[in-house]
């Protein structure tokens, strides 16, 4: 890590004046800004913005309570990634954790081909992976769909949490009271989309640049977007070019399309938007077990005074929810900001000097 060269765009991205809004599209990029304590090398009118980018964070408590009452049905097996075990659904006590307790079988997994094996050892039961994440997990959860029908499998189960970024940053680079200046984007979703998957930020006239999660990495992303806002350039820059390519991924984003059809999705905090979620197509529509079990779009949720949804869509810091350090902390969580490993809430409080107690 060359830190002279990191000091050094530190001061050219401090010499800038203007007021202006970068927001981080991936949660990794805040849990690094935060562990590295890049807000505080930045003169205050550099203002990053923590954005949607924690897939499970996102997700709507109408899929969180769908997760824990299919959690407690008698011939169902949850298999998911670790930090959807805590999530709380519409309550608090709504969690995976607490439907394990109460008798259900949710096993915790490091890929969709570990939760396939499950499909061996609970023969009798339908295993269901909850696959989640944006284009850098879906073709993982492809895989393994497709090695099911290949196998002929008849017990494995999707639910499909995927979602894509671009439908949801349009939303935001839409909506006038945020007035974002400049995209951080995701170096591994970049990988797979490559350069070609942010080049519509160009037609917004919105800076943006594809960086990796070392301190070194993030520093020069914003440093290429303060230095294009400063120039009034608009092109995207690539700063992570060892790993993104301007094509990206084409294998992957085959998979993914010949796997998944694109749907409307909801988000937390941000409602229902347009094309913006993956699905099964038609032809692995039996493994999907929304059709086994469909989703109810009735419910309506009482508020728990949970900002989730403000905090994801950059309205507020997560400082600034009154539930913050007070009664949701990581030990106690109310919504799933503060649960994630790529919670804007835990990055903040984790790292954060500023807690409330």
């Amino acid at each position: 890590m060359d830190m002279q060269l990191i000091s050094k765009q530190l001061d050219y991205i401090n010499t800038f004046q203007d007021n202006i809004n970068i927001m981080e599209v991936c949660g990794t990029h805040t849990m690094a800004i935060s562990k590295f304590g890049i807000r505080t090398l930045l003169n205050s009118n550099i203002n990053l913005i923590s954005g949607p980018g924690c897939p499970v964070c996102v997700t709507p408590d109408i899929y969180l309570d769908y997760i824990y009452d299919l959690a407690l049905k008698e011939d169902i097996v949850i298999a998911t990634y670790g930090d959807m075990i805590r999530v709380p659904g519409s309550d608090p006590l709504r969690t995976l954790e607490n439907a394990k307790a109460k008798g259900a079988i949710v096993r915790m997994v490091y890929s969709s081909m570990d939760a396939l094996k499950l499909t061996e050892e609970y023969k009798d039961k339908k295993v269901v992976f909850l696959g989640i994440g944006f284009e850098t997990t879906a073709p993982a959860t492809a895989i393994a769909v497709r090695e099911a029908q290949s196998l002929g499998i008849s017990n494995f189960y999707v639910l499909s949490l995927h979602k894509i970024v671009e439908p949801v940053m349009k939303m935001l680079l839409e909506d006038e009271d945020l007035k974002i200046h400049g995209f951080l984007c995701p170096g591994h979703v970049g990988v797979v989309v490559g350069e070609a998957g942010f080049k519509f930020l160009e037609e917004y006239n919105c800076p943006g640049a594809i960086a990796g999660f070392e301190m070194d990495e993030v520093v020069s992303g914003i440093y290429s977007l303060v230095k294009n806002i400063k120039e009034g350039t608009y092109d995207l820059k690539n700063p992570y070019k060892k790993l993104v390519r301007p094509e990206g991924n084409k294998a992957a984003m085959a998979l993914i399309k010949s796997t998944f059809k694109i749907e409307d999705d909801y988000w937390r905090g941000m409602g229902l938007i347009g094309l913006s979620g993956l699905k099964l197509t038609e032809e692995f529509e039996q493994y999907n077990i929304e059709n086994v079990y469909p989703v109810s779009q009735n419910k309506v949720f009482k508020n728990n005074g949970c900002r989730c949804g403000d905090v994801l869509k950059g309205k507020i810091k997560p400082n600034e929810c009154a539930l913050f350090g007070r009664v949701c902390d990581v030990e106690n969580p109310i919504g799933p900001c503060m649960v994630s490993s790529e919670g804007s809430c835990s990055a903040y409080y984790k790292y954060s000097s500023i807690v409330r107690r």
